[in-house]
């Protein structure tokens, strides 16, 4: 392990773009003057990467780059219940600060913060935390319940049939089991009738997996997903959030892992439940992600660096120890090219920094490397379907339908 005399770190602002840092280490304040956003969010990472440090922020200051995004096509999906109820979902999309212009572009994307808020925003209005996407309601609160039951297990087995159990209980239509063969296990995913929406059944398996992640303190890997249900049009968000070998149009749906996890020791405690709770959602949809694949290893090195210093294939290639051809069938494996990768990184940064007051469009374009700003216009219009100008004015000012 490094030694960094650093032990606990503040990072202040000053201004709404933060030109300058502090950093107060030990009662001494150690100032970096004209930095970027970019470059601030750099020194945090390095400080995480390098020696295990977390560097608070202040409030204003959100990391949404650095925890991704989410497609506008999840947004419809989960608004999709309450429409059926003819509920006022305007009044939720401000909540969570999403225009409703967005859900008409069709590459639209926006911070993961945005919709955890528009979750809550949702489990409010429905009083169920599962999006209406069962007959009976997951009513408010039964998340927490489920949690508490869980917390009297001494393994991640035994909780998991806990929670199976109150699941079954709790919903109607959809319930869950473990199967096991030979080295590994899976949840098994059971309804009645014709495949849901892959929405319904990856919700779910994010309620069930984040619970499990938490109560052991590591992200259980998922080693492959199965679902019933047609390949969406960007199946992204699943393999961000799941896995990469996801099967579409399966038998059943279900999630398998390794058995030995079923052994794996409950550590935490009815002490650390309020601090979790407090989190969620936006803890089990960030902080248990897939964090495995090439190319989530690709973003984490990239995130270290400004854009302008993001090296070519065949330098990234020699520092992961292998060939340029096999690091490009990896990530084609995944999904994705070097270009495609970088670009969604580039977008992610740039939903990020647009978010800020005080970062002009012209900023945010140097610091997600674009020499000219007319480049950068044209760049994220493909991204997401509209201008970054657009896109500011459609975060900053919802309005109804």
């Amino acid at each position: 392990m490094k030694q960094c005399p650093l032990t606990s770190g503040v990072v202040t602002s000053l201004g709404g773009n933060p030109k300058r840092v502090a950093i107060k280490t030990r009662g001494v304040d150690t100032w970096h003057s004209d930095i970027g956003t970019v470059d601030l969010l750099r020194v945090c990472l390095l400080c995480k990467a390098a020696f295990g440090i977390e560097l608070a922020t202040e409030p204003q200051m959100e990391f949404s780059a650095h925890k991704g995004t989410t497609s506008i096509s999840l947004v419809r999906d989960a608004l999709q219940g309450a429409e059926l109820r003819g509920l006022d979902v305007a009044t939720v999309l401000s909540h969570a600060h999403i225009d409703p212009r967005l859900l008409d572009q069709r590459y639209a994307r926006v911070p993961a913060g945005t919709f955890s808020r528009l979750w809550i925003a949702l489990a409010d209005l429905l009083d169920d935390e599962f999006f209406a996407a069962d007959s009976h309601p997951l009513r408010r609160g039964s998340f927490k319940l489920m949690a508490q039951l869980a917390l009297g297990c001494d393994t991640i087995g035994q909780a998991l049939k806990r929670i199976l159990a109150f699941l079954r209980t709790a919903l109607d239509d959809i319930y869950g089991s473990v199967e096991c063969d030979g080295e590994y296990a899976a949840i098994v995913i059971h309804d009645h009738g014709e495949s849901r929406r892959a929405f319904c059944y990856g919700a779910w398996l994010v309620l069930v997996h984040g619970l499990l992640c938490w109560l052991c303190d590591r992200r259980i890997p998922i080693v492959k997903l199965s679902m019933r249900p047609p390949q969406p049009e960007d199946d992204s968000d699943y393999r961000m959030r799941f896995c990469e070998e996801i099967e579409w149009r399966a038998e059943r749906t279900s999630a398998v892992f390794e058995k030995n996890v079923l052994e794996y020791k409950v550590c935490q405690t009815l002490s650390t439940l309020p601090l979790f709770l407090k989190g969620t959602p936006s803890n089990f949809l960030v902080k248990y992600r897939n964090d495995d694949s090439t190319s989530i290893t690709i973003r984490r090195r990239l995130k270290l660096l400004s854009p302008h210093t993001w090296p070519e294939l065949d330098e990234l290639a020699r520092d992961l120890s292998m060939s340029s051809s096999t690091l490009q069938r990896r990530l084609y494996a995944e999904g994705f090219t070097y270009q495609r990768l970088k670009d969604n990184l580039r977008r992610d940064i740039s939903i990020s920094l647009l978010c800020r007051a005080g970062m002009t469009v012209d900023g945010v374009a140097s610091e997600v490397g674009f020499i000219e700003t007319s480049a950068f216009h044209r760049a994220f219009k493909k991204w997401t379907g509209i201008t970054p100008g657009a896109y500011r004015r459609s975060l900053r000012s919802p309005r109804g339908g």
